[in-house]
């Protein structure tokens, strides 16, 4: 999401953070943008600051106490100085009244000033993450997203390789349905990749000759999942007929392994070719476990030829 506003802010956090919208209601239209495109320093959220202000300047009580600390016109100066940065919005923590001064310059300003009954450390957790995921880098990939043994796995391939059938595979033996055909992806930290799916799609896999299937309908809750953190990629690669499966000796080895790029992060990427006779499923399931067992420091590949050339060693005649 490029560009969020005050409003749209509101309506997504207004009933979790208790919130009411007392003044500058004609500002919902002011919008905050991601941290990368600001021109000055980054701060989406913050306690209230008047020299490097935040999109989201949150109002305490030991806010409120300094203001009334200042004589008249310095705290004039302040006020139009803290609207006059044009923050989204200004929150009034702990239901505390929000002094009329403030009140008629964020009205005069169009600036939105909501007032919440919790505190102010809940608040900034709250929105520190929560606008960070709003607010995240973000792509859509054609492709077939689930969790196949907790792993969060997309599978790839051009039209007609079989993700479709190999997902409904996959979730009759368990695993679990996140989103077909449109995965969208954001980037949450800069190594994690969280997979989500489009509200349209939820619950749905289009498969070729049964047309649209409701997935939760038909095998039960535990079927989809909203969402899960992207670990592998399997792309399907379609073979001619009239070509043999052929591999090269490391591939046989070592496997078609290499990386894809998601948001500038990379992801391990198993190429499975796909051939009349082949069980796609176990071969998913097998490229998971494999990958777990690589995260977890085991190579069995490498394991085969260390054992070679123990081997040879112990063979030769010097």
């Amino acid at each position: 999401m490029d560009r969020l506003t005050a409003r749209e802010l509101f309506d997504r956090v207004g009933s979790r953070l208790s919130l009411r919208w007392v003044a500058g209601q004609r500002g919902e239209t002011r919008a905050i943008v991601p941290a990368e495109k600001q021109s000055r320093r980054p701060s989406l959220a913050g306690y209230l600051n008047i020299i490097y202000p935040n999109k989201i300047q949150i109002v305490g009580s030991e806010e409120l106490a300094w203001l009334d600390s200042l004589d008249s016109r310095l705290r004039w100066e302040m006020i139009q100085k803290i609207v006059g940065f044009q923050p989204t919005a200004l929150i009034v923590t702990k239901d505390q009244t929000v002094p009329a001064d403030l009140r008629d310059a964020a009205n005069e300003t169009d600036t939105p000033v909501w007032v919440s009954a919790q505190r102010g450390h809940e608040l900034l957790t709250y929105l520190q993450y929560h606008l960070a995921r709003m607010l995240a880098r973000r792509v859509t990939l054609h492709g077939v997203l689930m969790e196949v043994y907790s792993i969060g796995v997309l599978i790839t391939g051009e039209s007609g390789s079989g993700k479709s059938e190999l997902a409904l595979e996959l979730i009759t033996r368990g695993h679990r349905l996140v989103a077909d055909d449109a995965p969208e992806f954001l980037q949450i930290a800069p190594d994690v990749i969280d997979g989500t799916c489009p509200e349209m799609l939820q619950d749905l896999l289009e498969v070729r000759g049964l047309g649209i299937l409701n997935v939760r309908e038909m095998f039960g809750h535990t079927a989809v999942k909203p969402s899960k953190y992207l670990r592998l990629i399997v792309h399907l690669a379609v073979m001619p007929r009239e070509q043999p499966l052929e591999q090269s000796g490391l591939e046989r080895i070592y496997g078609a392994n290499s990386y894809r790029e998601v948001l500038d992060t990379r992801i391990p990427m198993t190429t499975i070719p796909v051939a009349p006779g082949r069980n796609l499923a176990v071969l998913v399931e097998a490229a998971v476990r494999n990958h777990v067992l690589k995260t977890k420091g085991v190579d069995p590949a490498q394991t085969f030829l260390d054992r070679q050339a123990h081997q040879m060693r112990r063979q030769a005649p010097w």
